[in-house]
């Protein structure tokens, strides 16, 4: 504070659009829950009109100190309650699905949206597994009417929960991978960065263990009222010696996560809402401040190569990604396309896509300018249809399109059967 004002100039106005935007998110959450509306699109588009480069509300730049602080709070929260749901016993408890959509689908929707990078976008090759790294995570929270249904077949979103509660922190070591590699071996040795993610790793399990074994001390025992800023304090003393130490951050949040989901389940649950909650917010924010930096003349400046590739990046990658990953599944059709349709670029993407703006690389703006508009563009098309996608699976609302299709697909199906029987 100096003389009773924010430091940052930008600050208070930012502050005071948050809250704003904020509280009309909270009033309208109850209609965004029964339509296509999305609280995560309000801010997106808030930002979107109040940026610079629009009505310049926000005088928000990519360069701005602001910027790279909310992107690492932001991400270092997620990453840390993401961790919280993927202990070991909810693993190993159901990990058939998950694993398929994880261990095949991540690195093949890595892969295949590297290929259309470079061949589609013209990108060079650290850059195209760069992008292809920032756009392999996914994001549940648009398409919360589809994981948040009950007439949802349990297995569909428990494996939409899981898998996108734990890509993020699988993705993150590629993103630092590539990022160094596009950075040039001058700017960023490997063994620094091996070390790095060691101390991360290393700070991330330590702390939350010894934290965890000092509550089962007959001296000390949290009350209830306290008990929920058990995982605050953990965060916190995490983030603090990584910062004093250097270590990555972001791997030592999810490794921090999920030693607290592992080894202190009571803790995990005091936490949870309240960990949600707070990691909300810090989303909601990132969504805003990237709007900000969206504008039609930045979208303008995008070549008709990349638009091409955006939609691919949307339409192609995940679903054939997924599509072979789900060979010989137990999944009927429509739980595989609601999986392959559903793999939404959300917070994780913009996190990552302003880190790699902030990186200073070469090709960074570039990077950044097909992030954007692949996440805007997933936003729009993935949190507009989970409503449509959800209604399939209640037969009370199931479209009579669809229920003739399924009837059509099944006849075919008995046909071919019988057929070969009479072979």
């Amino acid at each position: 504070m100096v003389g009773g004002g924010f430091v940052d100039p930008e600050a208070p106005v930012l502050l005071f659009t948050f809250a704003a935007v904020l509280l009309l998110a909270v009033l309208l959450s109850s209609l965004a829950h029964r339509s296509i509306l999305s609280t995560a699109v309000l801010f997106l588009a808030a930002g979107f009109v109040l940026g610079p480069d629009t009505t310049g509300v926000l005088e928000i730049t990519a360069d701005s100190e602001i910027v790279a602080t909310l992107a690492e709070l932001a991400l270092f929260t997620v990453l840390f309650t993401d961790g919280m749901r993927v202990g070991f016993a909810d693993l190993r408890s159901a990990w058939r699905l998950p694993g398929r959509a994880l261990g095949w689908g991540l690195p093949l929707t890595l892969l295949i949206t590297a290929l259309l990078a470079h061949y589609v976008a013209g990108l060079d090759w650290p850059e195209a597994l760069l992008i292809g790294a920032v756009l392999a995570p996914t994001d549940p929270v648009f398409a919360a009417a589809l994981v948040g249904n009950e007439r949802v077949p349990g297995r569909l979103r428990h494996l939409l929960n899981v898998e996108s509660g734990i890509n993020d922190g699988l993705a993150l070591p590629f993103v630092i991978l590539f990022l160094a590699v596009a950075s040039g071996s001058g700017d960023l040795h490997l063994d620094e960065l091996g070390l790095e993610l060691l101390l991360g790793l290393v700070i991330g399990v330590a702390i939350p263990w010894l934290a965890l074994r000092l509550e089962k001390l007959r001296f000390f025992s949290a009350s209830t009222q306290y008990e929920p800023l058990n995982g605050v304090a953990i965060g916190l003393l995490v983030l603090a010696l990584g910062q004093v130490t250097h270590a990555n951050l972001f791997l030592a949040a999810f490794a921090a996560g999920i030693t607290v989901a592992t080894f202190g389940e009571r803790q995990r649950e005091s936490f949870e809402h309240f960990g949600e909650l707070i990691a909300e917010l810090f989303k909601l924010a990132a969504l805003l401040v990237f709007g900000a930096l969206i504008s039609v003349e930045f979208l303008g400046e995008i070549h008709w190569t990349g638009w091409i590739f955006a939609v691919l990046a949307i339409v192609v990658a995940r679903p054939v990604a997924l599509g072979v990953s789900f060979l010989g599944s137990h999944l009927t059709r429509t739980e595989q396309f609601a999986a392959m349709w559903f793999g939404p670029k959300g917070f994780a993407s913009v996190v990552y896509g302003l880190l790699v703006l902030q990186a200073g690389i070469a090709a960074g703006d570039e990077v950044f300018h097909l992030v954007a508009l692949t996440v805007v563009l997933s936003i729009l098309a993935h949190s507009s249809t989970d409503v449509v996608i959800a209604r399939v699976f209640d037969p009370a609302t199931t479209p009579h399109w669809y229920e003739r299709l399924r009837a059509a697909s099944a006849e075919r199906r008995n046909g071919r059967r019988d057929g070969n029987g009479q072979s």
